[in-house]
């Protein structure tokens, strides 16, 4: 496919990016301090039942253009409140920042999408957002927001309200990087064994998303966590949707283990983009939060070295991190994984520091499932 057709075909459904990651959850307060602290995050703003919102307590945390919306439901019939309880905590929606609702919604429509929220405007003091949605794999949803007329904190009926932690003194002190990560790089879901190239194809009918890259078993099967992957992106590589299906394989693979507690198809991992890893790491870390662990045979391996060549870190600091290398033809990256971040062994968090790679550090997969497959054995799921 040349680029020419790629990029008017993109045109179809544009994107400005990821607008926010929906996060339903257990207990909001909570997760919202979690994010705060263990992930650096500032708190922005707030919606909840003093709003006179009946349903929910809903935050919103920043880090750089990364947006989160915390909602927890405030009593058992609210909207959502069943997604806690099928799923635990994950991600309902992947909202995408459109400038025409309207169109997008309509071509999402005709090209076969199924409408969840009709184009509607939703107003207060602050201007008018647009917005609608449209479903994708399981119970995900992608919201379409157009917040051109905006200029409150985050949508219509949300107030300002102060950081949930303050970093500031740590953060003049050297103690911790202003912020662990600036953007949200990728957003990898998880599907139903046979249905990847079905997802694949519908990003590509629905918005025009193009497949930028895909993993075929071999590549990347270890003796257990066989899986297929590819990759849909919008034409400006601002949206990027990794997509994995189990294969069949000997035993229970990270994805089987994956769909089996979270109950179906869903939002697997977030990768954030971070310019300084070492320093998110070590700050993360310290927060409390827990990485998979990379054995030292993988950074001892003379061909590891001689692939990666020189990168801005020295092996023996990635080494004592446990942070991956991958180069390809494009430049290298540095990339790290957390174990999950709730009791279910679902949702979990990659950072990433590109230097040119606009890969998804394919050569470090079996290193990375073979630690994902020490964690399943520990927890007897494999």
């Amino acid at each position: 496919m040349g680029m020419e057709h790629a990029t008017t075909k993109a045109d179809v459904f544009p994107v400005k990016g990821v607008d926010y990651l929906q996060f339903l959850v257990g207990n909001a307060k909570q997760a919202a301090h979690y994010y705060s602290t263990a992930f650096g995050m500032i708190c922005v703003a707030y919606r909840g039942p003093e709003q006179g919102y009946r349903d929910h307590a809903e935050y919103v945390l920043v880090s750089g253009s990364a947006r989160f919306l915390i909602t927890g439901a405030v009593h058992p019939g609210a909207p959502g409140a069943d997604h806690v309880t099928k799923h635990s905590d994950g991600i309902h929606d992947i909202a995408l920042e459109v400038p025409d609702v309207d169109a997008a919604y309509l071509h999402a429509i005709n090209a076969g999408a199924r409408g969840v929220t009709e184009p509607h405007d939703v107003k207060d003091e602050h201007g008018t957002v647009r917005i609608a949605a449209i479903a994708a794999y399981g119970d995900t949803i992608h919201s379409l927001v157009d917040r051109s007329g905006y200029d409150g904190p985050f949508l219509p009926g949300f107030v300002t309200r102060a950081p949930i932690v303050d970093r500031s003194a740590a953060v003049a002190a050297g103690l911790q990087p202003k912020r662990f990560f600036q953007a949200v790089d990728h957003v990898v879901g998880n599907v139903e064994l046979g249905k990847m190239d079905e997802w694949v194809e519908f990003y590509g009918r629905v918005m025009g998303f193009t497949n930028m890259a895909e993993f075929i078993g071999d590549d990347i099967a270890t003796d257990y966590s066989a899986l297929m992957s590819k990759v849909v992106a919008d034409g400006h590589r601002k949206v990027k949707f990794p997509l994995n299906e189990p294969a069949v394989s000997k035993r229970k693979s990270q994805i089987d283990e994956y769909l089996e507690f979270y109950g179906g198809p869903g939002a697997q991992h977030i990768a954030v983009a971070t310019n300084d890893i070492l320093a998110s790491v070590d700050a993360m870390r310290a927060a409390g939060v827990e990485f998979l662990n990379t054995p030292d045979s993988y950074y001892d391996d003379p061909e590891l070295r001689a692939r990666i060549g020189e990168v801005r870190a020295p092996i023996d600091e990635l080494k004592k991190r446990g942070i991956l290398v991958d180069r390809d033809e494009d430049g290298y990256l540095l990339q790290i994984f957390t174990a999950p971040v709730q009791d279910r062994p679902t949702v979990f968090f990659e950072l990433i520091e590109r230097h040119g790679s606009l890969g998804f550090g394919k050569g470090n997969f079996k290193a990375l499932f073979e630690a994902i497959e020490r964690e399943q054995e520990r927890r007897g799921n494999l």
